[in-house]
């Protein structure tokens, strides 16, 4: 499968495997000057046609008619091997010539060590490159310890698929960086139930699988229908430039729609720990676990059936996207620059996705402090209790330093957790002590479930759209940068876009616009990304499913542009309230907006959150900020303190916990210039809104 040389989709693909920590050495030692080369004249072509070393990989990068490409301006990371790895490769393969390899096979092993984004280890020296390969897979870097190769020293190693390693790395050219590699990389095809079934650490979940058939719902792959028609699919396209508030998003369409997985899967240790070692042991668990959340299922007993418990059980661990160890929430990389945004002394990262459950939703948190790390149905702060008294631990996901497989397939990846997970109770058996004895559903989310907009669909996730990063890493970074104007060529705010029908959860008009931007830390927008709306759109959004009970949602957006636009909010079809012009900032003379500073007391402030709130606003989220382009500096001014950032209630609905709220967006505007940015939506339950006792915290 060889894919459009304009554009090879920039997929987030799984940071799961993080550096294995040693007392000696890790992936941030830096590895000596010495080992450092930079060219200003070579391109990667000159760099590998020039040394006699790479002339085999060379050869088969020529056959492949890549080598052009790497001679031509753009950012790329090359991991080429040496000769004698090409022979180590050859003679594994019963060979002895290059000669003898296919096209196909020149193809796959080049589109296998190429990146399309320059990455120094310094950049990503743990888990999986942000970007896929060209061969559209994601590549994991771990780092080891080395007390072998020069006996008496320890040595920094590092490498690629835990299987191929770096002997000099970070050799900067004109248009990227290049690794040299003591191996060939390998290039895995199996489906992620096939990667499934070859770890034996996991041979229950595996069993429970198979027997509920949620295996075969593993197996898409690509959507053969899926067509971006004739718009250009590069980044090269000036009409494609698309005007917001006060400058240009550089816009393109991914060039395939693939359906991908994640599985969170507990190892046969674990449930170990609640004494199950067979299949029957694991329907009873299983039975434990949902039968008293929904008895009249109890006696269900066919595992293929979507009501039945170990089917529900299942299917809990199982999302319908892509995601990975540092796609979860926006700690998006071991030294995050955005979760510096964020106030982490008060507040836990987190974000909701909706799994493979019907109407079954997980939270995912990346807490600070003493338990860093990432876990699935966490409460608290920290290691404290959070603001309404809960303290849940929830199940952490393993990192790449506990990890000793590689965990990705061509189409999803799981993750190792340290508990099962249920969205009915939990038991007394659980290792955890916080764990034990209640039930998910009134407990874990009970809570506000304050979601990104651009985790609101499984295409914006799988697609790399979520988290993107700019187009050259080189001259500018990670993330965006202000002020891009109406040329393709030099915008570097390249973002993803979705046709009508290509984007999970979403309906919208022909005449819509929608893309998702890439991350910035300057601008006022939470975690970095919003999903950008524009024309006369007509928009329906299916949210994820909450518990039965009252829920007020809410939309968290930057106001003040004139090309914002007049937007009608629909819950399930019904109107809620008058449109919303998203023009005005939100001060005195257009809905009423006072800062803290200026209503004084505590007791001031808050009777005026009561009645902003009564009011149908509320302030932005305290919680969170921005900070400088570069990811220099701290939160100086969370989103609270800013007239242009607010949450606009929009309105209630009832929840039975057994279908889906559908948000509806509507453009009064006759222009079809005006856009809305659609960043974040809040979905809180009444206990906490509208509760006489605790009032909502401003976080």
């Amino acid at each position: 499968m060889k894919p459009n040389i304009k554009f090879r989709l920039l997929a987030v693909a799984a940071f799961l495997l993080s550096a294995v920590q040693v007392s000696f050495v890790s992936c941030d030692d830096d590895p000596g000057v010495e080992n450092y080369f930079t060219s200003t004249a070579e391109y990667a072509s000159d760099f590998l046609k020039n040394r006699e070393k790479f002339s085999d990989f060379s050869a088969i990068v020529q056959r492949s008619k890549m080598m052009d490409l790497l001679g031509t301006y753009g950012s790329y990371t090359v991991f080429a091997p040496t000769n004698e790895a090409v022979q180590k490769y050859l003679k594994g393969r019963g060979l002895t010539s290059i000669d003898q390899l296919s096209q196909q096979d020149c193809d796959t092993i080049t589109f296998t060590h190429i990146i399309e984004q320059a990455f120094f280890t310094t950049d990503f020296n743990d888990g999986t490159y942000p970007t896929m390969n060209m061969l559209e897979r994601p590549l994991t870097i771990t780092c080891d310890s080395d007390t072998v190769s020069i006996p008496g020293e320890i040595q920094l190693a590092v490498y690629i698929n835990k299987e191929a390693r770096m002997i000099q790395m970070d050799d900067s050219v004109e248009n990227g960086v290049v690794h040299t590699m003591n191996s060939v990389i390998g290039a895995k095809n199996a489906m992620l139930p096939d990667v499934l079934a070859e770890d034996s650490t996991i041979s229950l979940f595996y069993m429970a699988l198979e027997a509920t058939h949620m295996k075969d719902s593993l197996q898409r792959y690509i959507d053969e229908s899926y067509s971006v028609g004739s718009d250009s699919i590069d980044w090269t396209n000036d009409k494609l430039c698309i005007h917001t508030a006060v400058e240009y998003d550089n816009v393109a369409y991914p060039e395939h729609r693939y359906f991908k997985y994640t599985a969170l899967v507990p190892r046969d240790e674990v449930f170990a720990q609640y004494g199950v070692t067979n299949m029957e042991g694991m329907k009873k668990l299983a039975h434990r676990l949902y039968d008293p959340i929904y008895p009249e299922d109890a006696n269900n007993e066919d595992p293929t059936s979507r009501e039945n418990a170990l089917n529900r059980f299942i299917s809990y661990h199982l999302l319908p996207c892509q995601m990975t160890y540092y796609q979860f929430t926006a700690v998006d990389a071991p030294n995050s620059s955005l979760a510096n945004c964020f106030n982490r002394r008060r507040w836990d990262i987190a974000d909701w996705y909706e799994t493979m459950l019907p109407f079954g939703v997980i939270k995912a948190s990346f807490p600070s402090g003493t338990e860093s790390g990432l876990y699935i149905n966490r409460r608290g702060v920290q290691s404290r209790r959070d603001s309404r008294g809960y303290r849940i631990r929830g199940a952490r996901i393993l990192p790449a330093s506990e990890v000793n497989v590689i965990q990705t397939a061509v189409n999803g990846v799981y993750h190792y957790i340290d508990d099962i997970l249920s969205y009915g109770v939990t038991l007394e058996d659980s290792p955890w002590p916080t764990n034990r004895n209640h039930n998910v559903q009134a407990d874990v989310f009970s809570e506000r479930m304050r979601l990104d907009c651009s985790t609101l669909s499984p295409d914006f996730i799988t697609s790399g759209a979520r988290g993107h990063f700019t187009k050259s890493t080189i001259q500018n970074g990670r993330y965006g940068r202000g002020g891009q104007g109406s040329k393709a060529a030099t915008n570097v705010n390249t973002c993803l876009g979705f046709k009508s029908g290509t984007a999970a959860n979403w309906a919208y008009t022909d005449e819509t616009h929608v893309h998702v931007r890439n991350r910035v830390l300057h601008f006022w927008s939470y975690e970095g990304d919003e999903v950008t709306v524009k024309g006369r759109f007509n928009v329906a959004i299916t949210l994820p499913a909450v518990p039965a009970g009252e829920w007020e949602i809410r939309m968290f957006t930057c106001i003040g542009f004139a090309s914002r636009g007049i937007v009608q909010y629909y819950i399930n079809d019904i109107p809620q309230g008058i449109p919303f012009d998203m023009r005005p900032n939100g001060d005195e003379t257009k809905v009423g907006w006072k800062s803290d500073t200026s209503l004084g007391e505590e007791e001031q402030i808050a009777a005026f959150d009561k009645q902003f709130h009564y009011r149908g606003w509320m302030k932005g989220m305290d919680s969170y900020g921005s900070i400088n382009e570069d990811g220099s500096g701290s939160i100086g001014n969370s989103f609270r303190t800013q007239n242009n950032t607010l949450r606009k209630v929009i309105g209630t609905f009832h929840s039975d916990g057994k279908t889906h709220p559908v948000l509806r967006l509507e453009q009064k505007m006759e222009s079809t210039e005006n856009e809305m940015n659609f960043d974040a939506i809040e979905i809180c339950p009444s206990a906490v809104y509208a509760n006489p006792d605790v009032a909502e915290d401003r976080l």
